[in-house]
């Protein structure tokens, strides 16, 4: 039986999820950080709970998520079932938010091709997270986001009464292609929060390393499937430059790996030629050049489809 604090109640928190930042954030610690390894929806929970303890100085116990939402864009399920294992990982993510208490919100994705976005997500979540921080009473509403359209919500968060907690990543990197890459949360949300929260200060300070909550953050590279594990040019069955022909092994959301001797070889949807990422099937057979990323590792550039696998050759 769980005991109430010193005013006599469970300290009731709201977590409301920007879906799509919080996969590109995850996406950043498992392809582009040292930790090599993706954000842990149980993890991070129990670190908002010892958060907001902290802030709001009462004991852990007495925090509780009563309500956590996740809100995105997303592909139809006959555009997901075309990128090969899309419609899989979707699935697979959606069990595990749920597992974890978070209701889905989902819209589907507007515009065509790779250029297809996100519309009304914000204002939706903005809408949910006003009716029920308002109905079921929140003592902390924590925002996982970066976006300073959300900071009508905060205000109108500050004006019922009800802090706002906000958890964001500020960090940068070089892609595949070497352009790079700068997310920053916005200044003006930063301010309008009761308690801004540095996720990758705290990720970053050698100090955490052994804080359980720092090591629980992280879902363990043994609960993940590896599709390739990142060799230079000197591991793989051929050299820099030169061109081979093999069939796609696996397709994400922009990215995905062509199957090659001794681990497979990633590309980006950029390094395709005369073909749209979206046309692109799991099987397809393709013609390649082998380079290397920023990082050294052996990737496929300069892509060509050669044989397209349809759902009759697969029967």
């Amino acid at each position: 039986m769980i005991l109430s604090n010193n005013n006599g109640s469970i300290s009731k928190i709201g977590v409301f999820y920007d879906g799509s930042y919080f996969l590109y954030v995850s996406n950043f610690y498992n392809w582009f950080h040292e930790k090599k390894a993706r954000i842990s929806i149980a993890g991070l929970h129990k670190f908002i709970r010892e958060q907001v303890a902290k802030e709001e100085d009462i004991d852990p116990r007495f925090c509780r998520i009563v309500d956590a939402h996740y809100f995105r864009g997303r592909l139809n399920a006959n555009e997901a079932q075309q990128k090969g294992n899309q419609l899989y990982y979707d699935r697979v993510f959606d069990d595990i938010l749920m597992a974890e208490g978070v209701t889905l919100h989902y819209l589907p994705l507007r515009g065509t091709g790779v250029s297809k976005q996100e519309k009304g997500i914000d204002v939706w979540l903005a809408l949910e997270a006003l009716e029920l921080a308002y109905f079921r009473q929140f003592d902390v509403l924590v925002l996982i986001a970066s976006d300073g359209d959300y900071v009508p919500l905060v205000r109108k968060m500050n004006g019922i009464g009800i802090p706002v907690m906000l958890l964001s990543w500020d960090f940068d990197f070089v892609n595949d292609e070497g352009q790079k890459v700068v997310t920053r949360t916005s200044q003006e949300l930063l301010e309008e929060v009761t308690y801004p929260i540095a996720m990758h200060e705290f990720i970053e300070n050698e100090d955490n390393s052994e804080d359980p909550l720092y090591e629980n953050l992280f879902v363990p590279r043994s609960a993940e499937r590896i599709f390739h594990k990142p060799l230079s040019v000197e591991d793989l069955d051929g050299e820099e430059g030169e061109t081979h022909e093999s069939e796609i092994q696996n397709l994400k959301s922009g990215y995905g790996f062509i199957a090659f001797n001794p681990s497979n070889l990633f590309f980006h949807y950029s390094s395709l030629i005369d073909s749209d990422f979206n046309d692109v099937r799991v099987g397809d057979k393709v013609r390649f050049t082998i380079g290397t990323n920023e990082r050294g590792e052996a990737v496929a550039r300069n892509i060509e489809l050669l044989e397209s696998f349809s759902l009759e050759q697969g029967l």
